[in-house]
């Protein structure tokens, strides 16, 4: 038995079932990059509460008790904190997708196998940081007797959706990153100046209505007011702004797998 490995040509070069077939490799490298990240830590996955903890702390003493921004009749602590578990996760998975393919350039250059498991297998420590805040939300949740409605139905579909904008903004990066190691600078410059821009700190509430649409083509402000509605019911969803913000990550996603695809032939080269 042999592999016979020929160029492809149109959607036929995407060949997502390669993907599928490589599943075990994908999980062998998401439970490598998990445990990389927490070994010989003395407080492991701590961490990922102790981050966006002292982020939350510092918005609600500058933004909370110092400006005075409004927050929607709901403890500024848990304001802060449900937009900070969505926007932890698209950081942290985020990075790590961005250097996936410059970080593993020795694999790329010995062996073949799917590329595109690089970037997928190194979002799953986003994803278990996503997990341990969740849980500290539950408690400060249950601490200030805050009960979550029928709407917390809808909580897995916003998740989805940054999940959806996390892979294809990292797919792009990581390519890129490749020949243009310049990307190093961009992508924490991403993270930082994506999380001004987001209502991470502050109800999106206070923008006005006349930038609302524009506003919400940033993926990120779908979400975390999808959050905010499911969890805490205080935000009103915005129906076009939804509608834009999913159409934005969907857009970047198909892009970002067409792109990646079209210049992974390369990648072995330019290491």
């Amino acid at each position: 038995m042999h592999t016979v490995i020929k160029p492809r040509r149109g959607l036929a070069q995407l060949n997502l079932a390669e993907v599928w077939q490589a599943r075990e490799l994908l999980g062998f490298l998401a439970w490598r990059d998990i445990t990389v990240r927490y070994k010989q830590t003395s407080i492991g996955v701590l961490w990922a509460f102790i981050r966006p903890f002292l982020t939350m702390v510092i918005f609600s003493v500058v933004f909370g008790r110092i400006a005075k921004l409004p927050s929607d009749g709901v403890p500024y602590a848990v304001l802060t904190f449900t937009a900070l578990l969505p926007w932890q996760f698209f950081a942290t998975a985020f990075a790590e997708a961005a250097n996936a393919v410059v970080g593993n350039g020795y694999m790329i250059t010995k062996i073949y196998f799917p590329r595109l498991i690089l970037p997928l297998a190194s979002i799953a420590v986003g994803i278990v940081d996503f997990l341990v805040s969740f849980v500290i939300l539950v408690f400060m949740m249950i601490g200030y007797r805050m009960v979550p409605t029928w709407r917390v139905l809808a909580l897995p579909l916003f998740f989805a959706l940054c999940l959806l904008f996390t892979i294809g903004l990292g797919l792009w990066t990581s390519s890129l990153y490749v020949k243009y190691r310049d990307m190093r600078h961009l992508i924490p410059f991403i993270t930082q100046f994506g999380m001004y821009v987001s209502p991470v700190a502050f109800s999106s509430s206070i923008v006005p209505a006349k930038w609302r649409f524009l506003y919400s083509l940033n993926p990120m402000v779908v979400v975390i007011d999808g959050f905010r509605w499911s969890l805490l019911g205080t935000t009103q969803l915005y129906v076009p702004g939804v509608v834009a913000g999913t159409v934005t990550s969907i857009v970047l996603l198909v892009t970002g797998v067409y792109y990646f695809k079209q210049t992974e032939r390369v990648f072995a080269d330019v290491m």
